[in-house]
């Protein structure tokens, strides 16, 4: 960890990044049912963990995304956050964006691990991050000296391309210069090869997201404020990761609410004085306070009334904080969220953390034991937390190079 967080903090960091999972897992069946009283009908007072069905929104409105999971299932906000998770476990830790964009490439894109609802921001982060590279081709290719034929240009550009998505800087031209003698002796080829992936490595752009301001910005910010918690560094480490999928500065003034918030708890802060230390970050902080100071009771389908129940961060941030400073445990707080309506799995990555970083699991007002064992996956999803929290990275082996003539 890159923090300076003491060792009896762990426990409860630990306990809050497996809170954003079970939160997230809780809300899927009932995700992106607007209509409160639907809900209700539904779920009843105990709405979580309900399997995901099409005739759950034959009465009220909304949108069913979720075809195909099972109960214990997350949505695609979990499954970012895992991509990011495991980025961190590879680097020790440290956020390296070039790595980040490769697995969430890898991982959402064609031919990738993720079947499941595709959000605004995760498509267009695809579109552009191939958008991206194409210019950097065509730049790279615009520059070499040698004379190519058309037919040595582009295979040179598919033994690049293998290693420009995973490599950068001194680490790019030896490889490459191994990978282009397979089939191409000539020491001129090869200098061009090189030439062609450094050039198109200069070209890549870290902030390769969408102009959206939806909660997929905030969603996967858990595990990255673990990583960093206590450190100068989280705000800028923050918003580089955010334009990595939310490239708009309001997403980013969000984010630095969210992980000011989640800062503070993990370092052992009450909620009120971590919310007050978030709400500056805010680019609507008046609508915070409005949020945390509206009644004295917990009110959650009130508070989606007034601010809103849709995926844009300035509806859910209100309707996060009130649901954080009125709810007196997790599992309240998870069913006042799901009971609101809309996009309640977005906003599980910040409710389930904070609750779980203040009552920890077990007991009347922590994670429920039996919540816990419900996540699909749940013994890897936990270790995984442990790893990154504890710095107890695996051994680091050899990095097997990409393969000389990998399917495109």
């Amino acid at each position: 960890m890159k923090g300076n967080l003491p060792n009896d903090r762990k426990p409860a960091m630990i306990a809050a990044l497996a809170g954003g999972w079970v939160a997230d897992a809780a809300s899927l069946g009932l995700h992106w049912l607007y209509d409160s009283q639907r809900i209700h009908e539904v779920g009843g007072q105990s709405p979580e963990f309900l399997p995901p069905k099409a005739e759950y929104f034959t009465g009220g409105f909304g949108y069913f995304a979720h075809e195909g999971k099972q109960s214990g299932d997350v949505s695609h906000y979990g499954a970012a956050t895992g991509v990011l998770t495991d980025s961190l476990l590879a680097n020790e830790g440290k956020l390296d964006i070039r790595d980040y964009q490769r697995r969430f490439r890898s991982y959402f894109g064609p031919g990738g691990q993720w079947q499941g609802f595709l959000d605004n921001p995760t498509r267009v982060t695809l579109n552009n991050l191939n958008t991206i590279e194409q210019k950097a081709i065509e730049q790279a290719q615009a520059n070499i000296d040698v004379e190519l034929t058309d037919k040595q240009k582009r295979i040179l550009v598919q033994k690049v391309l293998p290693y420009t998505r995973r490599l950068t800087g001194d680490q790019l031209a030896d490889p490459v210069r191994r990978a282009i003698n397979l089939t191409y002796s000539e020491t001129g080829i090869q200098e061009a090869g090189v030439h062609l992936a450094e050039t198109i490595d200069r070209q890549l752009l870290p902030e390769s997201g969408a102009d959206d301001m939806q909660l997929p910005a905030v969603s996967k910010l858990p595990p990255l404020v673990a990583s960093y918690c206590g450190s100068d560094k989280l705000m800028d480490i923050t918003e580089a990761a955010v334009r990595v999928t939310n490239h708009n500065d309001e997403a980013v003034a969000w984010a630095r609410c969210a992980a000011r918030l989640l800062e503070r708890l993990f370092q052992g802060e009450t909620m009120s004085v971590a919310l007050d230390a978030a709400a500056p970050e805010a680019p609507d902080r008046e609508s915070l306070e409005k949020a945390r100071s509206s009644g004295t009771q917990l009110n959650a389908v009130a508070a989606g009334d007034t601010f809103g129940r849709t995926c844009y961060l300035h509806e859910a941030m209100p309707v996060i904080f009130h649901i954080l400073s009125h709810a007196g445990s997790y599992t309240e707080a998870v069913r006042a969220n799901i009971q609101c309506g809309g996009d309640s799995c977005g906003r599980s990555w910040i409710i389930g953390p904070a609750m779980a970083a203040i009552h920890g699991v077990g007991g009347e007002q922590g994670i429920p034991l039996s919540w816990l064992a419900r996540v699909s996956d749940a013994a890897d999803i936990y270790k995984n937390i442990e790893s990154l929290v504890n710095g107890t990275w695996a051994p680091k082996a050899r990095e097997e190079e990409p393969s000389a003539c990998p399917v495109r």
